[in-house]
């Protein structure tokens, strides 16, 4: 099976607009296929496509079927195989009017082109060599990066950057099995072609660079999808007029009476360049209340999820009896204490008490959540706590699930091939790990995959993507 029977795809024709949905200035319709001059020619008013040399841009006429002018468009032309998808693409920039774009694309329909499917130009281009699957799932990273850290990692991405690291793993583990292969087709003359002190050097080589990249995936994921912060507390400590100071924006409802939360809340900002995905609780306390102890259950979820906890304190009360409770579910974790409602209550004795019962090493920090010098504080605070290293533009980090399930699994079976050369395995044995190893990385990259996979990753894009 070729990679194009591989990936569901046909040799029809596809045209779909690849601008954001809605009226604009411009819309920008793309047609990617082996019929793409043809059929554009068909609704086309200028010069003949046939004339165009690839990478050109003109100005004509589009036509409906009944040949009335629809617009005057902008015409891209790029020939295969030097284009997005690696087949003839043609880009069509007409006025951004809904009715305009329906027409455009209808017209083009119904001179033998097919509406593109969910990510199909993307999926052409990885099924024409363009790109590989990692620098696929890229494109879609870019697309979606609210961060420059993400656009950063993105970009690295979509430029192989990602790809050539695993290229260079492939080659190693492929040198691997070649030694062990080597040292099989001789096992009858008693040859010993690897020197095992050699090879098992070399796959603690291999297990150290697998091992980097999947523990990047922790701050990969904060990048691509938010840190996530856990503001937590007892009912009424002022979590969600934080979560709303924090936000800037009046996000959370807020009450003086207890226990008014009863789900987590959650919204995203960007702060010290990084995104940050806070996530407001319901306050944790004994309650005989069976939905208020559903809350409950999902603000413990959000401390088992959130890389950051924040445990808002009201300090006109300073009721503290679930602080054990919130220490043990914390651990891991980094915590970052917020004696609130400075406002109201600026007894510093009584702050001191609360910062004995704390883990030495907690940050303190004692707020009014309605002073915006305070909030102001503990963003700089809670960006020093996630510590996010310094992202370029060739940052090599791990920011997709599937990919680092991949690694995992990946860095497993080359521990297995390191324990059986230190205990002596058999080449046949070690090979069966090593090729393995060598499974994972090729489903990354999409040297290896199937069909579900391929449908699972490409739905997830744009129409026009």
């Amino acid at each position: 099976m070729n990679i194009t029977e591989l990936t569901g795809l046909t040799g029809d024709t596809i045209c779909a607009v690849s601008t954001p949905q809605g009226r604009g200035g411009i819309a920008v319709i793309r047609v990617s296929g082996p019929q793409a001059l043809d059929i554009v020619q068909r609704r086309w008013q200028g010069k003949p496509l046939a004339d165009m040399p690839s990478h050109t841009v003109h100005v004509g006429r589009l036509t409906d079927t009944a040949g009335d002018i629809l617009d005057q468009v902008v015409l891209t032309l790029f020939r295969s195989p030097n284009s997005f998808t690696g087949e003839d693409v043609v880009e069509l920039s007409c006025h951004g009017s809904t009715w305009i774009q329906q027409q455009a694309v209808q017209t083009l329909i119904d001179a033998g082109c097919r509406h593109a499917a969910a990510g199909e130009f993307t999926r052409r281009a990885f099924a024409n060599g363009r790109m590989d699957l990692s620098q696929a799932e890229a494109v879609a990273d870019v697309i979606e990066a609210q961060s420059r850290a993400a656009h950063h990692v993105a970009m690295s991405q979509m430029r192989g950057r990602y790809s050539d690291e695993l290229k260079q793993l492939r080659d190693k583990l492929l040198h691997f099995t070649s030694l062990i292969e080597l040292e099989l087709d001789f096992s009858e003359e008693d040859v010993t072609f690897a020197d095992r002190s050699e090879v098992t050097a070399l796959a603690h080589e291999i297990h150290t660079l697998i091992s980097r990249l999947a523990d990047s995936y922790r701050d990969g994921n904060a990048i691509r999808n938010g840190m996530p912060v856990a503001i937590v507390g007892q009912t009424n400590a002022g979590k969600s007029t934080l979560l709303n100071a924090l936000l800037g924006d009046d996000r959370a409802l807020v009450s003086d009476l207890h226990g008014t939360t009863r789900d987590t809340i959650e919204d995203t900002v960007i702060m010290g360049g990084t995104l940050f995905r806070f996530i407001d609780t319901a306050g944790i306390r004994q309650s005989s209340d069976a939905v208020e102890r559903m809350g409950i259950e999902r603000s413990w979820q959000a401390i088992d999820k959130a890389n950051i906890v924040l445990w808002v304190v009201d300090v006109t009360s300073a009721d503290i009896s679930m602080a054990h409770d919130i220490f043990a579910r914390c651990k891991g974790k980094q915590l970052i204490a917020v004696l609130n409602k400075t406002d109201l209550d600026d007894d510093v004795a009584a702050r001191s008490e609360l910062k004995d019962l704390l883990p030495s090493d907690t940050p303190v920090l004692a707020i009014s959540a309605k002073s915006d010098n305070d909030i102001e504080q503990l963003r700089d605070l809670i960006v020093t706590t996630a510590a996010m290293p310094e992202v370029g533009s060739d940052a090599v980090i791990v920011t997709n699930a599937r990919h680092y399930q991949a690694l995992t699994r990946a860095r497993d079976a080359i521990a297995r091939a390191i324990d059986g050369l230190n205990s002596g395995l058999t080449g046949d044995l070690l090979d069966q790990d090593i090729r393995e190893c060598l499974h994972w990385l090729g489903e990354i990259t999409g040297e290896i995959t199937t069909d579900n996979i391929l449908s699972e990753i490409f739905t997830h894009f744009c129409i026009g993507k």
